[in-house]
């Protein structure tokens, strides 16, 4: 067990710098294609051809990228109508375009119901490493519960099951209020490649309202983290103390 120690302690390995600086580490994110201007239209149009779940969309000149439906796969980058590609990890949005935050009673202290409605585990093994060494979202304040009864927000990833559609329901009922959602992941977003189906709703604002989406397939542990600061309004914050201290993002 020592010895597991001293084998840390010697790789100096540490816990992420972010949100507070940008982090560049091998691995932290997948990145994501993003719209990319063409010379003409049957350029962009072959890029579209490319993705095989249609993530992609031709407009005029310009291939137009959704990202809730990517799957990471590097296809568009492969071919001769290359798109272009950024790897960066600040994903979330407000889930219906609004600006819905939990104020700051929750901001530095955020319960969370993680709830599986029919994904094939990969965003759930992103999510574990949250609570790792590395990542540590605790300093940030952010924990999980494993009742929804103590839950803040409920954090939702898979498609919705018909097997789980009750379930997430009847966990989003026993929450109190005030209280939020973030759906992770295309699955939990469109339903991705898995919906609509005869098994399966699709996307969580089908059945419950979605506050915060971060897509990505999966999407990495730094995505869900701006995805809690989206919810919290801290990224406003963080992005303020950036500028003070001369730390910007990394393009």
């Amino acid at each position: 067990m020592f010895g597991w120690f001293l084998r840390g302690a010697a790789s100096r390995i540490r816990t992420t710098t972010y949100p507070h600086q940008s982090d560049s580490s091998p691995g932290t994110t997948p990145g994501r294609p993003v719209a990319t201007a063409f010379a003409d239209g049957q350029e962009a149009q072959r890029a579209a051809d490319m993705c095989p779940v249609r993530a992609i969309r031709a407009v005029d000149s310009t291939a137009e990228v959704d990202l809730s439906r990517c799957v990471h796969c590097l296809s568009c980058v492969r071919g001769t109508a290359a798109m272009k590609w950024k790897n960066d990890y600040n994903w979330a949005v407000s889930g219906c375009g609004g600006t819905t935050t939990t104020g700051r009673a929750f901001r530095k202290s955020l319960s969370i119901r993680l709830i599986d409605t029919g994904s094939c585990d990969a965003v759930i093994q992103e999510v574990k490493q949250l609570a790792k060494p590395y990542y540590n979202m605790h300093k940030l304040g952010f924990f999980i519960t494993p009742t929804p009864r103590q839950a803040d927000v409920l954090m939702v990833t898979g498609p919705v099951t018909s097997h789980m559609r009750l379930a997430l329901k009847k966990t989003y009922d026993a929450m109190p209020d005030p209280k939020w959602v973030i759906a992770v992941g295309n699955c939990a977003i469109s339903g991705c490649v898995f919906a609509p189906s005869f098994m399966s709703g699709g996307a969580v604002s089908n059945i419950i309202p979605v506050d915060v989406q971060v897509p990505g397939c999966p999407p990495p542990p730094l995505a869900i983290l701006h995805g809690l600061l989206v919810l919290t309004g801290r990224e406003q914050e963080i992005d303020e103390a950036r500028a003070t201290t001369g730390v910007e993002e990394k393009k």
